[in-house]
């Protein structure tokens, strides 16, 4: 899990189930966990052989809020970014490299972006890891995914996996300046909600197993600052819709918001909301003919 400012997302879309699943929806239960996973990292590594054509609009809305988690009137920051994702494919016997997050910006507050604003210590970054990644076959292995139950979600019916890090390790920290960037892989935990009929993932949660302290460096203490910094919270909730594409004709399921809360005592901002909207999809697509 990423803790620079929020989360960052591009868009992902989980395609259908095989049709032997969808023969059997009725019996699913704990043991068809495994086959539903497969299913998923294969259709996720397909997906992002083609989300590199699509691009879309990212509204960011960074809110302070005060220790009743509610906002503190401090200025609200809003972004506008143009986003898309980057993607190679795997050679064959390599692991699947990182889809990355590709934004640009485009308006600060309304306005057009000037020198100093890209990026701030709270925004998402302009190159990112997407991180529903995690979901690729080669990476499952770092989470434990158990059967909860089946149900209905944005109207449609579901199957729900809760899943947890198998392997803490040591947090990734890196200053720069008076912004300090924390990843903390394999400290969380989530729950995903799958669409039963089709395999399309419909929402995504996740927090952190517990509170994680890290030590400030001495060349970035001030006098009268706090040694550490406790990072006590870090939720985010991922929801995704159907968008229609046309000629050819194509829905696929892909991100509608981001809301985030993170909480990290002895820092200048200790709790932030970080939501973020999707919008105005695009994809391209190019032909080639040959000229004589």
């Amino acid at each position: 899990m990423r803790r620079a400012a929020c989360y960052v997302l591009a868009v992902v879309s989980v395609a259908a189930l095989s049709a032997a699943g969808q023969a059997g929806q009725d019996r699913l239960g704990p043991s068809a966990v495994p086959a539903l996973m497969t299913r998923v990292g294969e259709r996720i590594e397909q997906y992002y052989a083609r989300a590199r054509s699509i691009v879309c609009e990212e509204t960011v809305r960074l809110e302070p809020l005060a220790s009743d988690m509610i906002s503190d009137g401090s200025h609200v920051r809003q972004l506008v970014f143009e986003l898309r994702v980057a993607w190679e494919a795997p050679t064959e016997g390599t692991r699947p490299p990182d889809a990355t997050v590709l934004r640009q910006l485009m308006t600060v507050d309304g306005r057009p972006p000037r020198s100093g604003d890209e990026p701030g210590c709270l925004d998402p970054k302009p190159v990112s890891t997407e991180p529903l990644a995690m979901l690729l076959s080669a990476r499952q292995r770092d989470f434990a995914f158990t059967w909860r139950d089946t149900g209905q979600t944005a109207g449609r019916p579901s199957v729900t996996l809760d899943y947890k890090s198998v392997t803490p390790r040591p947090p990734d920290v890196t200053w720069k300046g008076e912004c300090v960037n924390i990843d903390l892989p394999g400290r969380t935990r989530g729950r995903v909600w799958i669409d039963r009929t089709t395999g399309e993932v419909l929402r995504l949660d996740e927090q952190l197993t517990g509170p994680v302290e890290i030590r400030v460096p001495k060349q970035q203490m001030r006098s009268g600052s706090p040694m550490s910094l406790i990072v006590e919270r870090a939720d985010s909730s991922i929801r995704y819709h159907p968008v229609a594409f046309h000629d050819p004709e194509e829905t696929v399921m892909l991100p509608e918001s981001v809301e985030s809360i993170q909480v990290i005592r002895n820092t200048g901002v200790p709790r932030l909301r970080t939501v973020q909207k999707f919008s105005k999809y695009k994809r391209f697509i190019t032909d080639g003919r040959i000229i004589q």
